[in-house]
């Protein structure tokens, strides 16, 4: 959707707006009392700005909302947002939704590093990260400070012990502690890794204490290089811990989800918090749910949510209740470990959670209708121009194009391509072995391909074509033009039939031919797709000649019927591969008596 559209389609509701450039980069976060009015003052002509917004402006190619209660709530989820992405014209960077994690590895002497992957081999795994420079950054504090190895060596006591590895570059500039050699005990490698974990999980406090204490020991003991290492340390993990802001007082993970449904779909959207901080939301987008409850559909992005996501919450609170929540809940309760509290709430700042998801998904699902209603709208360029040229009652979006191959009759098959806004769409290409035709008939070959496809639409109920092309003359093309009138479709689509030799252009029931110019974007247009069907129809043809051929080589040989001579060529998978083997190897196939019948006819001199 264009920004200018996005603008016009925000709601009048306090909130929070997110400017980003061209590159999707987050460069400015601000609250609104009202969203509109405050994003449109940004572009008002004749307005006054300083520079920096003037700067601002100038970069903002696309921009998201979230929708709040009130002021205060937007002005508590500004602060967080700008700690998260630290945008550039607010002093303060990018949404990635992706969804990446943090996986501690479970080795003897665990790694830490991220991955987009989930294996299920009894590593840990935090996330996922809608920040991944927030993720990012935590890997590297957790490696700085607690010095864990980031090889790929497979290390064990045993390998430790008869000094296969020696240390790397990362001892040298103590970014790890040397495991590989023994220089840390296997005991204090697994205390870093806990206190890890602990940092991952927001549980920095008692990190904090060590650290300190570290640094006061070692500078009593006048030892003030290792007393300012921890100092380091200390000043590292004090400054990330006062950047996480939280959107609630409760310290808790908890899954917020909001539902909105309209014109034959829904949205199903979930807040993700983590230990009290908004760290992202996600949404699913249902299609055809005319029929469905919404305690379906809801349950439906419920159960696809937590399938495919490795963190389950301690909290999950839902708009309405589901009709059968036990299977869900017993999921939830196996992956946990515990029993997962899911409640619908009434009253208090749980329910303006709730609300407030449900505005979002709101607002999610008008942003898609009106995008979809958009793209409806606006026909490509070139399908205007073939429906202007052709002279077609309406545009032609979905064109469908058919070509007969044979040769002197034999082989006889058919193709149809799929053009859709002038684009092939080869999922719906088909292909007809011709039946009812014994000779050389051009016209019965495109007849039977025709009633085919289209009895087949029909029984199907699914989509006809706007514009059905025929490769060939007058005559394909009033062949085509009775099969549609005895399927009773002539009037739903429109046909016409293109003659390769002057690339004369037949519409029925005229007499005069259409000739468009050499350099027509609409002829062009139409021999392209031509000649896709005729490439689709002649690579079939050519298959089949020659399977037909390879089977017939083959039962010209006394002894060899289809399952043998099917038996051989999956064996060894053509007959210039059976020319070429022994008479061993082909009687280890066939037995010795077909084998020999093989290998002479084969080898005669």
């Amino acid at each position: 959707m264009e920004l200018k559209e996005k603008i016009s389609n925000l709601p009048t509701s306090p909130g929070v707006y997110l400017y980003k450039n061209k590159n999707g980069k987050v460069i400015y976060v601000g609250k609104a009392v009202n969203l509109r009015n405050r994003v449109r003052s940004y572009f008002q002509t004749g307005k006054h700005f300083d520079a920096k917004t003037v700067a601002l402006v100038k970069n903002i190619e696309d921009l998201e909302f979230i929708v709040t209660d009130t002021e205060a709530e937007a002005l508590i989820l500004e602060d967080t947002l700008i700690k998260r992405y630290k945008p550039k014209y607010n002093v303060m960077l990018r949404d990635d939704k992706t969804y990446p994690y943090i996986r501690i590895t479970n080795e003897e002497y665990p790694r830490i590093y991220s991955t987009r992957k989930v294996v299920r081999d009894g590593s840990k795994y935090f996330g996922p990260y809608a920040d991944v420079k927030s993720m990012k950054r935590i890997i590297k504090l957790v490696r700085t400070i607690f010095r864990l190895r980031s090889c790929k060596l497979k290390l064990n006591d045993e390998s430790i012990k008869q000094g296969k590895f020696k240390v790397c570059l990362d001892y040298q500039i103590k970014k790890c502690d040397g495991p590989c050699e023994g220089l840390i005990s296997k005991e204090q490698y697994l205390e870093s890794v806990r206190n890890a974990i602990s940092l991952i999980n927001g549980k920095t406090s008692q990190i904090e204490k060590q650290l300190l204490q570290s640094m006061q020991k070692y500078a009593e003991e006048l030892k003030f290089e290792q007393a300012a290492y921890y100092r380091n340390q200390y000043l590292l993990l004090k400054d990330y811990t006062e950047q996480q802001k939280v959107v609630t007082a409760e310290l808790i993970d908890r899954d917020v989800f909001g539902f909105a449904e309209a014109e034959g779909m829904a949205c199903v959207l979930v807040f993700n918090i983590r230990e009290g901080k908004l760290i992202g939301k996600r949404h699913f987008l249902m299609r055809n749910t005319v029929g469905s409850t919404n305690s379906d559909i809801l349950q439906a992005g419920i159960e696809k949510l937590y399938l495919e996501t490795e963190f389950i919450p301690d909290e999950i609170l839902l708009p309405f209740q589901l009709e059968e929540d036990k299977f869900i809940r017993e999921y939830l309760k196996s992956r946990k470990g515990k029993v997962v509290e899911i409640s619908i709430p009434k009253l208090g700042d749980k329910k303006k959670l709730v609300n407030l998801a449900n505005e979002n998904a709101h607002f999610q699902l008008q942003e898609h209708l009106l995008t979809m209603m958009k793209k409806d709208a606006e026909l490509p360029k070139r399908v205007l121009e073939v429906q202007k040229d052709l002279s077609l009652s309406k545009p032609p979006r979905r064109i469908e194009c058919f070509d007969n191959s044979h040769i002197q009759g034999s082989d006889y098959v058919s193709s149809v391509v799929v053009f859709k806004d002038c684009k092939p769409n080869k999922s719906e290409y088909r292909k007809f072995k011709i039946k009812t035709v014994e000779q050389n008939d051009d016209f019965a070959a495109m007849r039977e391909a025709v009633f085919r496809r289209y009895r087949r639409l029909l029984d199907e109920n699914k989509e006809l074509p706007d514009l059905i092309i025929i490769d060939g003359g007058k005559g394909q093309l009033n062949e085509a033009v009775s099969v549609l009138k005895e399927l009773g479709i002539y009037e739903k689509v429109q046909v016409i039939s293109i003659a390769k030799r002057l690339e004369e252009i037949f519409k029925p029931e005229q007499s005069d031919s259409i000739i468009l110019p050499r350099s027509s974007a609409t002829l062009q247009l139409i021999q392209q797709i031509r000649d896709e069907a005729h490439r689709f129809a002649i690579t079939y043809h050519r298959k089949l000649r020659a399977k037909r051929t390879i089977s017939t080589e083959l039962l010209n040989i006394d002894g060899v019927g289809e399952i043998t001579a099917n038996k051989l060529l999956n064996e060894f998978g053509s007959v210039k591969e059976i020319k070429n083997k022994t008479l061993e190897e082909l009687t280890s196939v066939v037995g010795k008596k077909v084998a020999q019948k093989i290998y002479d006819y084969f080898h005669k001199e």
